[in-house]
């Protein structure tokens, strides 16, 4: 009878009274999730991203998208003040692509302008990466005064910079020629540096690599920060002076940063519009018109439009044709992850 009792007392009475589950039921009898059927969180989460960045893709459109649109639309038209103070509108196809992709002018300033990038991007990523190196070494005091100076030429406005450097190299009063003069060469006393081409375009520059120089040196001193100067003790170690260590041991490491700071470069300088119009308007005789200053003046100073227009949309894509390199390899390493 003990037995009996115990035997019967091995099973739990729930046990006995109990509904059998059905296969693949959750305990408590709750039916499971339906497959490929996302709760609320994942749907939340999910579109989360997109719904955050929505206002600035919105303004993106409307203060970007909305006129490069309406430049490609004015484009195909003959726009002058005529047709814009009668409100007409005098479509003419592709007539403004064909005068401009035959015109030799079109033709000299594009030379013109890819020479002058490929010029000052060269020169401002030598200078930026030997000013950068010299961030990483110098001392703390040292280090700061010099981030300051290139914080305030990095953010000195355009035109207020333009004016110092016409200051600087005016043919009377200016700065450089009592300088140069009082350093043995008296014919630059009164030297004209806007009266010709050349001399234009290396005022420009000097211009143009002065205000890059922090972007790149700034840059450049972040990323080696971020290197163990046990890298550099190894390469001291075996012998390597100071260019075998820039060349086969910070190039490599570092490899990214010059390359999407030279393209970022090369966007900046193609499109430099506030130095070279303010500098000298292009001049003289607009020899040292580049594509953003001469869709202006066709269009704005001319009054034609619709040159204009063409002019500023092939600028675009000459600088799309001139970035394809960089873009192609994004596109590669897009692939690679």
């Amino acid at each position: 009878m003990a037995a009996q009792y115990k035997g019967t007392q091995t099973r739990a009475p729930d046990e006995a009274t109990a509904v059998p589950r059905p296969a693949g039921a959750l305990p408590g009898g709750r039916p499971p999730a339906r497959a490929g059927r996302p709760s609320s969180g994942a749907v939340v989460s999910r579109w989360l991203p997109y719904l955050l960045i929505l206002p600035a893709l919105a303004a993106t459109v409307l203060l970007l998208g909305y006129p490069l649109v309406r430049n490609v639309i004015i484009s195909f038209q003959t726009l002058d003040a005529f047709q814009l103070i009668q409100h007409t509108t005098q479509w003419n196809g592709f007539g403004n692509y064909t005068d401009q992709l035959t015109s030799a002018e079109f033709w000299h300033t594009t030379e013109r302008s890819i020479f002058f990038t490929l010029t000052n991007v060269v020169l401002t990523m030598v200078a930026g990466t030997l000013v950068g190196l010299l961030l990483h070494k110098l001392g703390k005091r040292m280090r700061l005064t010099l981030q300051l100076g290139l914080i305030l030429a990095w953010a000195m406005p355009l035109v207020a910079g333009t004016t110092v450097y016409q200051w600087l190299f005016d043919t009377r009063y200016g700065v450089v020629n009592w300088t140069l003069a009082k350093f043995g060469w008296h014919s630059m006393a009164g030297y004209n540096w806007f009266g010709s081409q050349m001399s234009t375009f290396e005022v420009i520059t000097l211009m143009i690599v002065w205000q890059s120089i922090p972007f790149v040196a700034i840059n450049l001193y972040a990323g080696l920060s971020t290197i163990s100067t046990e890298i550099f003790e190894a390469a001291r170690m075996d012998g390597a002076g100071a260019w075998r260590t820039f060349s086969s041991v910070l190039f490599p490491m570092l490899k990214p940063f010059f390359l999407s700071t030279t393209f970022l470069e090369i966007i900046w300088i193609f499109k430099a519009f506030t130095q070279v119009y303010a500098l000298n308007a292009g001049g003289p005789e607009g020899l040292t018109e580049t594509l953003p200053v001469y869709a202006f003046v066709e269009g704005v100073g001319n009054q034609h439009y619709g040159t204009g227009a063409t002019i500023s949309v092939l600028t675009i894509l000459i600088l799309i044709v001139l970035m394809s390199y960089y873009f192609r390899i994004i596109l590669k390493q897009e692939d690679d992850l």
